[in-house]
């Protein structure tokens, strides 16, 4: 990082949040610093530090900058087709009440389009889903569970009909459903992990880490999943030392914890 003033910055940020940016990678955060500079005018890091120091609500603008919350329902579909035809038949045959996790759930998506699939495959089910994330504010619209169109553009007809109530161009999601999915805040950096996961989903969260950051994050996702566990990444994302972290490829994005 070539920025003057990071290290008290990275400081402040830290005693602020808990957010510790040495996690992120350098040249990006150098250029997402540069840009949210520039539309809070202020002049170097030294100046912003200040003003996070007694303004509450940057803090909060900063970590929402920070924590790039995009999602939607069925992301990659083909591969959430997968997760119901072989990854959640398989869990259900070994454990009939499953827990699963969504770590970085931004705005619910996610961890409901799970719930909606237990649902289908196990509708007397009744399955733990923790979903869990950085930004107060997301959470508080995951909890909500209200969706445009776009959100659900991958949720075929029938199902909209049976898992949303829609109201002009908005789908809101019907009580049952998002009575299934409890939400907490945590910052996978530095908060404890949930233990005994069947399924964890993390997905296009962790592409701003370092290799370091990413292989201790997914080391502690290898503690947290029992034996034979499934871990579920995003589409742009591998573990290219799966092997050594502790995972057997299931087929791509999919990874089971070997212990």
């Amino acid at each position: 990082m070539n920025l003057p003033g990071y290290p008290v910055f990275r400081k402040t940020v830290h005693d602020l949040t808990g957010v510790d940016l040495d996690c992120y990678k350098g040249t990006q955060m150098e250029r997402r610093l540069q840009t949210i500079m520039r539309r809070v005018g202020v002049p170097d890091l030294a100046a912003y530090a200040r003003l996070l120091a007694v303004t509450p609500a940057r803090v909060k603008e900063f970590q929402d900058f920070l924590t790039i919350n995009v999602s939607e329902w069925l992301r990659n579909p083909d591969k959430f087709e997968e997760l119901q035809r072989v990854i959640l038949p398989e869990l259900l045959k070994r454990t009939p009440r499953l827990k699963i996790w969504s770590a970085g759930c931004s705005n619910g998506s996610e961890p409901y389009s799970v719930a909606m699939i237990l649902d289908e495959l196990d509708p007397a089910g009744r399955h733990q889903i923790l979903a869990t994330d950085l930004d107060v504010e997301i959470l508080k619209a995951a909890q909500a569970g209200v969706y445009s169109d776009k959100d659900i553009r991958s949720v075929a007809p029938l199902r909209r009909t049976r898992f949303f109530v829609q109201d002009g161009d908005k789908f809101t999601i019907k009580p049952d459903l998002r009575a299934r999915v409890q939400f907490e805040r945590q910052n996978l950096l530095s908060d404890p992990f949930p233990t005994d996961v069947d399924l964890i989903l993390c997905r296009n969260v962790v592409i701003y880490f370092t290799e370091e950051a990413k292989d201790e994050l997914y080391r502690r996702f290898h503690r947290a999943l029992k034996p034979n566990g499934i871990l579920f990444v995003g589409g742009t994302e591998s573990l290219l030392r799966a092997r050594e972290l502790g995972y057997a490829s299931v087929s791509p994005f999919f990874y089971r914890a070997v212990k």
